[in-house]
């Protein structure tokens, strides 16, 4: 299983799209692999899906997300879990054990303060 989680610095970001990285890893037999932080490449509506798709990442963890964009990873078989709070390293281990579940954190309307998370 690979995972990519939207971060800002060294924290979950709280907007998928905004992020200014990606941590990625694979998750084998319960323990992280080959972790890399990735530039985001830009914020174009539609193309991180594909982008983080062709990476073979299988599930996206972010604080808050645009509803297009889930429903966008949905359709390629990417798992999306919103409402993520703190660093990776503290993010990671729930997620292996099971215990991060999505809060249903759906970005409604990026231009409106404070419907998206922080912002």
């Amino acid at each position: 299983m690979k995972i990519a989680i939207a971060m800002e610095g060294n924290t979950v970001s709280e907007h998928f799209g905004h992020c200014e990285n990606f941590y990625v890893a694979d998750i084998e037999n319960k323990e992280v692999k080959n972790p890399q932080v990735i530039a985001n490449p830009g914020h174009v509506p539609g193309f991180l899906p594909k982008f983080l798709a062709e990476k073979k990442v299988e599930c996206i963890i972010t604080g808050g997300i645009g509803a297009k964009a889930i429903e966008l990873f949905n359709e390629m078989g990417i798992e999306v879990i919103t409402g993520a709070r703190g660093t990776a390293e503290e993010v990671v281990p729930g997620y292996i054990r099971g215990e991060l579940v999505s809060t249903g954190s759906v970005c409604r309307e990026h231009m409106h303060a404070g419907e998206c998370g922080g912002h």
